[in-house]
């Protein structure tokens, strides 16, 4: 991806709203996306964000540094396309769900299990009429078609551009439920992934850290938070 190495060209750097959104320009000229799409963006909130990391650009434009663009970059150049596709994948994380999958001991981590999943298990029940059921162990759990089929007409009904949140949210999560819980404002970002980790967090407690496992951790995290900044920015009014 070579126009990633570009030096920086321009000056100013503005919001336009155009048919379908609104744009970012840099010096009068339209931001596009790698592959020379227009990058029309939903709301003012992201182009706004997407404006900032261009601004913010010294002598050669780092995309390491830009994730709002990078991630609206995804959403037309590789979500768009294959919404349909995007979507099945991520509703199957409802057939496998982390919160599906428990241990078997000890009572402690079972109980922290229990009193961190349970509840968002109920309200997915009540949110989508989708109880999914919970195993102990590694022994693959059937679910409900229905209460799967549920779950996948949710998933299906999200646009493009947050669905490109919903992606890393559910996929860096290992649940589906998890991911709709943030999407929802059932769960902040924070409280979300400490969820996610409770198995991780009970063998760092038993053996200590992994340097490198705790920097892998870190990163993911980090993406897991912009993932929802990005879903509440493709929302804001």
């Amino acid at each position: 991806m070579t126009e990633w190495k570009a030096k920086r060209f321009w000056t100013d750097v503005a919001v336009e709203a155009v048919d379908g959104g609104y744009r970012v320009v840099l010096d009068g000229r339209s931001v596009n996306t790698p592959g020379k799409q227009p990058l029309i963006l939903p709301t003012r909130a992201v182009a706004d964000a997407v404006a900032v990391e261009w601004d913010a650009q010294e002598a050669e434009i780092k995309p390491l540094t830009m994730p709002h663009t990078r991630s609206a970059n995804s959403a037309l150049e590789r979500v768009a396309p294959q919404h349909a596709g995007v979507s099945a994948m991520l509703a199957s994380y409802g057939e496998t769900d982390l919160l599906c999958y428990r241990a078997d001991g000890p009572e402690e981590l079972t109980s922290r299990q229990s009193m961190g999943w349970d509840p968002l298990l109920d309200w997915a029940d009540a949110r989508y009429g989708a109880r999914l059921v919970v195993g102990a162990g590694i022994v693959p759990v059937a679910q409900d078609a229905e209460a799967v089929a549920r779950l996948s007409r949710a998933v299906a009904d999200i646009a493009p551009f947050p669905m490109t949140a919903l992606h890393d949210l559910v996929t860096l999560s290992g649940s589906l439920i998890l991911g709709l819980a943030v999407s929802e404002q059932r769960l902040n970002a924070h409280d979300a992934w400490r969820l996610s980790r409770i198995d991780e967090t009970w063998q760092i407690e038993q053996w200590g850290a992994d340097e490198e496992a705790a920097e892998a951790a870190a990163t993911k995290e980090a993406q897991f938070q912009h993932a929802e900044d990005f879903w509440n920015l493709c929302h804001a009014k």
